[in-house]
């Protein structure tokens, strides 16, 4: 009898085979197929482990977490012993690292993988994190995870991917997350702002005259009434829009005082006479009427995008190693330019790894003569365009014999990029930091940012390169492995 029991209690999930509900499959011969039973039970639980493949990038990801990444910066930032208790930050920083590896940013695509894809219920254990946390863990979190760009760079120089011989400095325009129909050009501001300062103004004379004839009806009230709910409404509205008219006028200056120093500079007067210039020229400056306020994202501009249209971005600079297409240096900032970024690109890039490349290649956004000595102070041979040629233009013949003195730095420049080396090694830009863009767009879906305001993108932006560069290390390894195995 005991026994009995003991088996009923072992088996007590019922594991007899049902019947079929759906008739037999047949087809134009009595052809067998392969058992399939969706509501197959199973008498020991599957393991999710058994699910992956031994070479799967969520194992390198979460490899990585473990016995890699410096976790300290995270675990620091949690001092309050109160409260429920939060997710791991392992977990966390796991499923948004695959995450954004994988092109899975968005807190709530995350929370939903995390229940149907393999790869996410593996790395979260089968915890399913909902999306606030996510993004709120994403936010408190932002400069550990852009120090994950230094790491990640250094786990590729020491498997040996980073050879800094020739490197090549590109700009793409990423879309921030602002909203077109939230934006107001200076002149309309102008105009919204009167408006609406007049109606502001109209109904705080009506409030006041019903808080006095409440007064003398019902006597006075000691308690701090609210604002009726539309004034404050209208006053808020205001508000946002004063701020953002200041902000356009500032920027104004700003830029005016910019140029002014700039003219200032190259004609060779003294430092107390530039900046003196620079003064006169912002305290005059004034926006242009077609100058555009985001509402959504204020640090957003608007920009030229590869495609011909224009969107509020931010631009987003890559130096990438020629071997590997490793990201050696990344910044990202609001400027459409792209040529003041060239001498702070190479300070980082030395910074970030300890040398200069031999070679730099870059287009012709970035020639100026500054640029060219900034690299040349550097010990760094550049190769930067000096324009570009038209569809049926024709490259100028190879320059032969000795180097004019009179030439300028751009004529320099452009012979030398007309001669055979020059050409060879110009050649290879194309081929070395453009797909790294295609790559971070495709596999990542970094074309559009989710983070909003300057330090949230540059944030986001430095979590996109640092697992560009951990993709690149997984191939690299991976290879490396079977090509061993193998042998």
């Amino acid at each position: 009898m005991a026994n009995d029991q003991r088996d009923e209690q072992l088996f007590a999930v019922d594991v007899t085979p049902f019947e079929a509900q759906h008739e037999c499959l047949t087809g134009g011969v009595n052809k067998t197929f392969r058992h399939y039973d969706p509501r197959q039970q199973f008498l020991v639980p599957p393991s999710l482990d058994d699910w992956l493949g031994e070479n799967h990038l969520a194992r390198f990801v979460s490899d990585l977490v473990e016995e890699v990444l410096d976790l300290e910066p995270f675990l620091s930032s949690y001092r309050e012993v109160r409260g429920y208790p939060p997710y791991d930050p392992r977990l966390m920083l796991k499923i948004l690292l695959y995450g954004y590896t994988t092109g899975t940013r968005s807190s709530r695509a995350i929370e939903l993988a995390c229940s149907d894809v393999v790869a996410f219920r593996w790395l979260s254990a089968n915890q399913t994190p909902d999306f606030r946390s996510i993004a709120r863990f994403r936010r408190r979190h932002l400069v550990a995870l852009r120090e994950l760009f230094r790491t990640s760079l250094e786990l590729c120089r020491e498997a040996g991917m980073v050879t800094l011989g020739t490197v090549a400095l590109d700009g793409t325009k990423v879309r921030a997350n602002a909203s077109r129909r939230k934006a107001m050009s200076y002149r309309h501001l102008s105009d919204k702002e009167r408006i609406l300062a007049a109606e502001v103004d109209d109904l705080l004379h009506d409030a006041e005259v019903t808080d006095a004839r409440e007064d003398r009806a019902f006597g006075k009230d000691k308690r701090n009434e609210d604002l009726p709910r539309e004034l404050a409404r209208r006053e808020h509205r205001l508000a946002v829009m004063r701020k953002a008219k200041a902000d356009l006028e500032e920027r104004a200056r700003d830029s005016a005082a910019t140029t002014a120093r700039e003219r200032a500079a190259k004609a060779g007067l003294e430092d107390v006479e530039v900046e003196q210039k620079a003064a006169e020229a912002a305290s005059v400056a004034v926006p242009k009427d077609t100058a555009q306020a985001n509402f959504t994202d204020p640090d957003s501009r608007i920009m030229k995008t590869s495609d011909g249209s224009f969107h509020y971005c931010y631009n987003a600079q890559a130096i990438v190693d020629g071997v590997h297409q490793v990201i050696v240096a990344t910044s990202l900032d609001n400027r459409s330019s792209d040529c003041p970024t060239l001498p702070s690109m190479l300070d980082q890039m030395n910074k970030n790894t300890g040398t200069s490349p031999r070679r730099l290649l870059c287009d012709a956004g970035y020639f100026s003569e500054d640029n060219v000595k900034a690299a040349t102070a550097r010990g760094v041979d550049a190769y930067i365009a000096t324009g570009r040629l038209r569809h049926e233009e024709v490259m100028p013949a190879t320059p032969r014999g000795r180097i004019p003195r009179n030439l300028s730095a751009k004529e320099r420049m452009a012979r030398k990029l007309r001669t055979k080396p020059g050409r060879a090694a110009y050649a290879r830009r194309k081929t070395i930091v453009e797909p790294v863009f295609g790559q971070i767009d495709t596999c990542q879906g970094g074309k559009r940012l989710l983070l909003r305001g300057i330090e949230g993108a540059t944030a986001e932006w430095d979590l996109l390169a640092a697992c560009h560069n951990l993709r690149k290390l997984f191939n690299f390894t991976t290879t490396a492995k079977m090509v061993t195995t193998k042998a």
